[in-house]
């Protein structure tokens, strides 16, 4: 478990997923993707294709890019910066794709 910063780079293990923390909460979180750690952007850890792990089933949902995905109680907020085959998951829960808000008109 770690602390995860805003600002903070991640990438999956498991697919080819990149996230940046928009918004984190202070606890301890274990942030996921496809099922396995996710680790920071800049390590080489997971690079290579083979050296890859397979997506868990029960995580493989995929993230889009330019989506933002939120924990069920909003303290974290992540945004797709490159899009994978696994799913979100702080703790254990799958984060949920936030909502995008509908711009008001102009004439």
């Amino acid at each position: 478990m770690a602390v995860l910063k805003t600002g903070a780079r991640l990438k999956s293990a498991v697919c080819e997923g990149e996230v940046m923390v928009v918004s984190a909460p202070d606890a301890d979180t274990t942030l996921t993707c496809g099922g396995i750690v996710m680790v920071d952007a800049a390590s080489d850890a997971g690079d290579r294709t083979g050296d890859r792990a397979a997506v868990d089933p029960d995580h493989a949902v995929g993230i889009r890019i330019g989506k933002r995905y939120i924990s069920e109680d909003g303290t974290l907020e992540l945004l797709c910066v490159k899009s994978g085959e696994g799913g979100l998951a702080a703790d254990g829960k799958l984060l949920l794709q936030k909502d995008t808000k509908q711009l008001p008109k102009t004439d």
